[in-house]
């Protein structure tokens, strides 16, 4: 017996399922165009202090990590000139579970998302310490590049869930969240091995790395803030609302840049790398005219772009 086909019928359905799953247009932004204007090719052309070389986060919120840990290498080398590689992703297993510990304690008044701030890892090695990538590296057998949305999403839905069972019980919750992260990016060791000697995370960043976390201090410029006082950068990825960014005039903010840079050392900072002017493929960034001339910048003008939110930090860089 031949099964009954209405190609008509189906000609129908295909040519309705083409159409709904027509592609839209890309959307179009406007951004400068480099073309015929001379930029740097390479590093090499500029003086360059000791780091790793960059490391892709892969499919993963987690640049404030991966920017900060690349920092502290680069301390570490400049203060003891040890050159390391360390684990990003213990530092973030441990945030994920604050940032769930949180949440829990908050009843879901707390942000939980994949981003966070370079204060963090201070706050993560502070109570955690922290370990050679070799020791963790989060991937798994085979895998080449970190991929967190499974695991996010896994761990977001479950603690969404809380709010309609009100299971609020921390411990019960937060070894859920840990059995998440376990499956995904493995379990994080408690000791580490360094010359045949067995130490903790905390003992390998005090008396290995010889680093202290607590010898640095987030830096910001706002007008919307007192300046010469420690304040509260309001904005998501400050999720556990810390109030320790030193609130500084765009003069001082940016000469602290220079100087800094100029006696030897390396900086971490939160830049946005959706503004016209910066192009990821030549590897460059420029205030074009048609924005803003670059000698108008000033506090007021770099204010109104926060304000109305065409400038933010969504990128951490080192």
């Amino acid at each position: 017996m031949q099964e009954y086909k209405n190609e008509f019928l189906d000609s129908i359905k295909t040519s309705a399922e083409k159409f709904a799953k027509k592609e839209k247009e890309p959307k179009k932004k406007f951004m400068m165009d480099f073309d015929g204007i001379e930029l740097p090719t390479s590093t090499s052309q500029f003086k360059q202090y000791w780091h790793n070389p960059p490391i892709s986060q892969g499919l993963t919120g987690t640049c404030w990590c991966f920017s900060t840990t690349s920092f502290f290498e680069s301390e570490i080398y400049r203060l003891t000139k040890q050159k390391v590689k360390l684990s990003e992703l213990y530092t973030v297993y441990w945030e994920y579970v604050e940032k769930a510990r949180r949440f829990i304690r908050e009843h879901g008044d707390s942000e939980f998302g994949q981003g966070s701030e370079a204060n963090a890892v201070q706050r993560m090695w502070r109570k955690y310490g922290i370990v050679p990538e070799e020791d963790y590296t989060g991937l798994k057998p085979g895998q080449v590049f970190h991929d967190h949305d499974k695991m996010f999403n896994e761990m977001k839905v479950y603690l969404n869930s809380l709010k309609d069972s009100h299971a609020w019980n921390e411990d019960v919750a937060l070894a859920t969240i840990k059995s998440i992260l376990n499956y995904y990016i493995g379990e994080p060791p408690t000791m580490v091995e360094v010359n045949g000697k067995q130490m903790s995370p905390k003992d390998y960043m005090k008396n290995v790395l010889k680093f202290n976390p607590d010898d640095y201090v987030g830096i910001m410029s706002l007008k919307e803030y007192p300046y010469y006082q420690k304040v509260e950068y309001k904005v998501p990825d400050n999720w556990w609302h810390s109030k320790e960014y030193y609130n500084v005039p765009l003069d001082v903010f940016t000469d602290v840049l220079k100087r800094t840079i100029r006696k030897g050392y390396t900086v971490c900072i939160g830049g946005d790398v959706s503004e016209p002017g910066y192009n990821s493929h030549k590897e460059v960034a420029m205030v074009p005219t048609f924005d803003i001339p670059a000698g108008y910048i000033d506090e007021n003008a770099r204010q109104f772009r926060f304000s109305n939110k065409s400038t933010t930090d969504d990128h951490g860089i080192h």
